[in-house]
C-alpha cells in the first residue's frame, strides 16, 4: 500500500472528526453555557400531561333529512387554580376574571345555593339535605352537595343520622357558687352560668344561615378576615361581620361560588371538571387574554345546537355524566370493542330522548393528546396520541312539519275547549304498516335550548311540562277500547255482523244497580235494535255489555292482550307498560272481582289505563288486518359523513290477530259511520278523504271532568296511518275530532307536495 495515500486517508478522518467534536462541543457549550439558564428554568416549569378529547356527537335528523339536531363549534372555560399561585394571587385572578364575564354578559357555571346579591338568602328549602319519600310514607333525608361539602369540611353534624345522646351530667343545670349566684343577680340573671347546657348544645349543633356559611366560606377561601375585635378565629361569623379589604360583598360571593365549585372537585363531592363557562364570545376572549390571567384556560369544544324547537321530549338533552350512571352503566360500555371502557367522570351523554336511546350510535370514540404548558397554563406543545372519531348520525322517523303540526294544533287548540280543566295533552302518529312514529307529541312542551335556564321553573310547574305524556301518561281508554271487544266477539261467534241486540238502557242481568247505556242516564231514551256497526257508531253501551259478559273477562283480556293494550309497545325511548284491567289485578291490589266487572271493562272502563302509544298501535293493528308492529323512532344510521349507512331499521311484528275481513270491514264501517253522519262528522265532512274514528271519555272522579280521547285512520279503504289524543279533563272525546280534522288535512294536503330536502353529502334515498 502506498504509504503516502494512507496518511492522507488518516489525516482526512482526523479533520473529520476534529469538525465533528467541534461543531458538537460548540452546540454543547450553547446548550450549557449560552442558553443554559434559560433551559433549566424551561424545564423545570413545563407542565406536560394528556387528555382526553370527545368526539363530536352525530347529527339528529327528520326521516326527510332535516337536521334537528347537531353539534356547534364554541369556546369554554377552564380553571386550573394550581397555576394561580397563593391564595392572594389566586383570589385576584377569579376576581379579575369574574369581572371580564360581567362586562360582557358572560354567564358562569355558580351552583352555590346562596342568592348572588345581599341580603343573602339559601335559594333552596334544605339547601343542606333533602327529604325523600319512604314507601312506608315516612320520610329521610339525603344530604345535598353542599351538604356533604360542610361535613367533611367538619362545619357542620351530619343533619340526616342521630345526634349523639348527651350524658345527664351535660344536660343536668350546672351547680352556681356564692359568686356566681351575686354576679348573676347583678348581671341581670344574663351571666354565662346563667345559661344552660342544652342551650349551647342546641346553638353548637344549628345549621348555619346563609350570611353565616358564606362568611365561613369567604373566611376559609381567605377572601376576608376576622375582625381584630373578634373573640374567636373559629366562631360562625356572618358575612357581613367580617373584613373584606374593600371588597363588596357580591364581589367576594360570586368568587366564594367559583372557589365552592373547586372545591367540590377537590373534596371528592363532584367528579366532573369544573367548566367556568361554555359558549364564551370572542368579546370575552379578547378581554382575558389581554389581561393575560394565569391558569384560565380557553379551549375549543363542541355543544349540542337545537335546528328546531319542537319535539323536546323525542330528542332529549346531553349532560355531564352523573357518578350513579357511570358506575352502573357507562362504566362497562365498550363502544369500540377494545374491552376498555369508553367513558370517562367528566365526559357528555345523552339523558333522554334520542341522545340517550341511541347514544351508542351518535357517540364517537375520543381522542387523546399529550400537552407541554408553561407556568401560566398556555399550551407550548401538542401532540395527538389517538384521533377522535365521530359519531354517527341518526335519521328518526319523525316528520318535522307533521310534528310541528301536531304541537301547534294541540297549543292552538286545548285552550278553547270547553273545559276549563284540562291539564295536559297527548297525540301519537304512526305508519300502520310498519310501527314508524310520524309524529309524538306532549303539551305542555318546553324548550331544550333553554332547558338549564328553565329547569327550576318547568320542575314546580304543576302542569309538568318535563313529562312526556304520550309515552308516560297513563289514561282509561273509555269508548275507544269497544272495538277490541268487537272484534272479540266477532272472531270468538258471540255475534256476527248483523247481529242486532236491542237497547234496553239499563243491562239488568246482575243484581244490585244496573249500569246503564249513557243515553238513557242522560236523556231517558235507548238505541233500539244496533248491531255491531251501529253500536260503534252511537257508541252504545249496552250492546258492549252484552257482548263483554257473554264473551268473560278472560277472552276480552287475551284479545287486548294481543292488540298490545297493557303492554310496552316497543320504542326505544322510555315508556310505561299501562294497565290492562282484568282479574288477576283486581284481586291483586286486595279488592275482590265481582263477574259485573267484566262491564265496565267491556266499555274501556274498570282500571284499564293505557298510554297514548298504545292507543294509536292498537288501531294501526286493527285496522292493517291484525298485525302488530313495534313501535319504534329509529329509521337508519349514517356514517359520520354521510358516505354510507351503517344501520337501516326493519319492521319488526311483536303479535298478530287473525280477523276475517267481514269482520274487520263492520268495525271500520261503524268507525266510519262516527264521521261521516255521526257525532263529528261536521269536523271531517270538507277533508277530501274518508276517515274511521271512535271517541272516548272517562271519567275519572266525580269532582273533575273526564278525561277525553279520540282514535282514528286514514285513508279509510287503504289505511296509512293510524292516531291517538288524549286530553286530560277535557269533557268529550267529540271535541277532539277538530283537532284530528286538522293534523289530517295537513298531513293529506303535504303528502303529494312534499319534497325531501337532503343535506350536503346526504345519500340519494
Amino acid at each position: 500500500m502506498d504509504t503516502k495515500q494512507f496518511q492522507r486517508r488518516v489525516l482526512a478522518v482526523v479533520v473529520l472528526m476534529a469538525l465533528l467534536l467541534t461543531g458538537l462541543g460548540s452546540v454543547l457549550y450553547d446548550l450549557q453555557i449560552n442558553n443554559g439558564e434559560a433551559y433549566r428554568r424551561q424545564s423545570q416549569y413545563k407542565i406536560a400531561e394528556t387528555e382526553t378529547v370527545e368526539a363530536g356527537r352525530g347529527q339528529i335528523l327528520d326521516r326527510n333529512g332535516r337536521v334537528l339536531v347537531s353539534d356547534k363549534a364554541v369556546y369554554q372555560v377552564k380553571l386550573n387554580t394550581a397555576l394561580m399561585g397563593k391564595a392572594p394571587e389566586r383570589n385576584q385572578a377569579i376576581l379579575s376574571l369574574l369581572q371580564v364575564a360581567q362586562a360582557t354578559g358572560t354567564e358562569w357555571e355558580d351552583t352555590l345555593p346562596i342568592s348572588r346579591q345581599a341580603p343573602f338568602t339559601f335559594t333552596t328549602d334544605n339547601p343542606y339535605y333533602a327529604l325523600t319519600d319512604n314507601e312506608d310514607g315516612s320520610q329521610s333525608r339525603t344530604l345535598t352537595r353542599l351538604g356533604k361539602l360542610c361535613v367533611k369540611m367538619k362545619w357542620i353534624q351530619d343533619p340526616t343520622k342521630d345526634p349523639e345522646p348527651v350524658s345527664d351530667e351535660e344536660t343536668a343545670p350546672q351547680k352556681q357558687g356564692f359568686f356566681d349566684k351575686l354576679k348573676s343577680i347583678f348581671s341581670g340573671g344574663n351571666s354565662a352560668s346563667d345559661q344552660s347546657a342544652p342551650q349551647e348544645k342546641e346553638e353548637d349543633t344549628a345549621l348555619p344561615t346563609a350570611e353565616q356559611l358564606l362568611g365561613r366560606l369567604c373566611l376559609y377561601f381567605d377572601l376576608a378576615e376576622q375582625p381584630e375585635d373578634s373573640q374567636s378565629a373559629n366562631q360562625t361569623t356572618a358575612l357581613s361581620q367580617l373584613d373584606l379589604g374593600g371588597l363588596g360583598q357580591d364581589q367576594v360571593r360570586d368568587a366564594a361560588g367559583v372557589l365552592y365549585e373547586q372545591l367540590l372537585r377537590t373534596k371528592g363531592v363532584n367528579q366532573t371538571a369544573y367548566r367556568f363557562a361554555a359558549d364564551v364570545n370572542i368579546d370575552f376572549i379578547s378581554r382575558v387574554k389581554e389581561l393575560s390571567i394565569p391558569g384560565v384556560v380557553i379551549e375549543a369544544t363542541t355543544t349540542r345546537q337545537y335546528h328546531t324547537t319542537y319535539a323536546a321530549h323525542l330528542l332529549g338533552r346531553v349532560a355531564a355524566i352523573d357518578p350513579d350512571e357511570w358506575t352502573s352503566y357507562y362504566k362497562t360500555a365498550d363502544i369500540d370493542g377494545d374491552g376498555e371502557p369508553d367513558y370517562q367522570m367528566n365526559d357528555t351523554v345523552g339523558k333522554e330522548g334520542a341522545e340517550r336511546a341511541f347514544e351508542n350510535y351518535l357517540r364517537g370514540s375520543s381522542g387523546v393528546r399529550a400537552l407541554e404548558r408553561n407556568t401560566s397554563g398556555k399550551v407550548v406543545s401538542e401532540t395527538w396520541l389517538t384521533d377522535p372519531k365521530p359519531g354517527n348520525n341518526v335519521v328518526l322517523t319523525i316528520d318535522l312539519d307533521l310534528q310541528s303540526t301536531v304541537e301547534d294544533v294541540l297549543a292552538n287548540s286545548i285552550p278553547k275547549l270547553s273545559s276549563k280543566e284540562v291539564e295536559g295533552a297527548a297525540c301519537v302518529i304512526l305508519d300502520v304498516n310498519n310501527g314508524d312514529v310520524l309524529a309524538s307529541a306532549s303539551y305542555p312542551t318546553f324548550s331544550l335550548a333553554t332547558y338549564g335556564q328553565d329547569i327550576a321553573q318547568n320542575s314546580s310547574n304543576p302542569l309538568k311540562p318535563l313529562t312526556n305524556r304520550a309515552l308516560t301518561g297513563t289514561y282509561p281508554p273509555g269508548s275507544t277500547f269497544k272495538m277490541v271487544t268487537a272484534i272479540a266477539g266477532l272472531e270468538e261467534g258471540i255475534i256476527t255482523p248483523s247481529t242486532k241486540i236491542l237497547d234496553k238502557g239499563a243491562y239488568t242481568y246482575y243484581p244490585g244497580t244496573p249500569p246503564k247505556c249513557w243515553i238513557y242516564r242522560q236523556h231517558g231514551t235507548t238505541h233500539g235494535l244496533v248491531n255491531v256497526s251501529e253500536a260503534i257508531k252511537v257508541s252504545c253501551n249496552y250492546f258492549f255489555y252484552d257482548v263483554g259478559r257473554r264473551l268473560g273477562i278472560d277472552r276480552l283480556v287475551d284479545y287486548a292482550t294481543r292488540f298490545g293494550l297493557g303492554q310496552k309497545t316497543g320504542i326505544e325511548l322510555g315508556e310505561k307498560p299501562g294497565v290492562m284491567a282484568s282479574r288477576e289485578y283486581t284481586e291483586s291490589r286486595g279488592q275482590k272481582w265481582y263477574d259485573g266487572n267484566t262491564l265496565s271493562v267491556a266499555i274501556g272502563q274498570e282500571n284499564s289505563a293505557f298510554t297514548p302509544i298504545q292507543l294509536a298501535n292498537y288501531i294501526a293493528t286493527l285496522v292493517n288486518g291484525g298485525t302488530r308492529y313495534s313501535t319504534h323512532l329509529l329509521k337508519e344510521v349514517k356514517a359520520s359523513d354521510f358516505t354510507s349507512v351503517e344501520y337501516s331499521y326493519q319492521p319488526q311484528v311483536l303479535s298478530t290477530i287473525d280477523i276475517q275481513p267481514k269482520n274487520l270491514e263492520a268495525v271500520k264501517a261503524g268507525m266510519l259511520a262516527l264521521t261521516s253522519d255521526g257525532s263529528v262528522s261536521r269536523y271531517f265532512q270538507n277533508l277530501g278523504v274518508k276517515v274511521g274514528a271512535k271517541t272516548g271519555s272517562a271519567q275519572i272522579s266525580a269532582q273533575t271532568e273526564s278525561n277525553a280521547v279520540f282514535v282514528c285512520f286514514a285513508p279509510y279503504d287503504k289505511p296509512e296511518i293510524a292516531m291517538a289524543i288524549v286530553v286530560e279533563h277535557g269533557g268529550s272525546g267529540s271535541e277532539l275530532g277538530a283537532m284530528a280534522a286538522d293534523i289530517l288535512s295537513y298531513y293529506f294536503s303535504a303528502k303529494d307536495s312534499q319534497d325531501e330536502v337532503p343535506t350536503e353529502n346526504t345519500l340519494t334515498r
